[in-house]
Order: structure tokens, then C-alpha cells, then sequence
């Protein structure tokens, strides 16, 4: 339980850092960065939650065929 709480925080941070440097990009007029630092920022959490929801499955796979 405590890893999933680990990752939420750790989305949650990721999300609010790449907020951050997107407005701070965008105010400089760098707005195709802004939009790579978001895009970037976007597959990492993808591919964190990815991770999770096969360790989800996987759990569920574990109880329901006694493996």
C-alpha cells in the first residue's frame, strides 16, 4: 500500500514540476519547449503508470487463478 502512495506523489510532483517549467517557458516565448516539456513529462508519467496498472494486474491475476 505504501508504494502506491509513493507513486501518487511521486505523479503528483512530476505534474507540478512540468506545470511550472511549461509556464515558465511559455512567459519566455519558448512555446515549442513548453510544449516538449509537457509532452515529455507526459510519457513518463504514462509509461509510470503503465508500470502500475501491470503490477495491478498482475495481482489480480495472482488471486483469481491461485497462482
Amino acid at each position: 500500500m505504501n508504494l502506491e502512495v509513493n507513486a501518487i506523489f511521486q505523479i503528483a510532483g512530476i505534474g507540478i514540476i512540468i506545470a511550472m517549467i511549461h509556464t515558465v517557458l511559455k512567459q519566455m516565448g519558448k512555446e515549442d519547449m513548453a510544449h516538449w516539456v509537457t509532452l515529455i513529462g507526459f510519457v513518463v508519467v504514462l509509461f509510470m503508470v503503465v508500470r502500475l496498472l501491470d503490477n495491478l494486474l498482475q495481482e489480480i491475476k495472482s488471486i483469481f487463478l491461485f497462482q
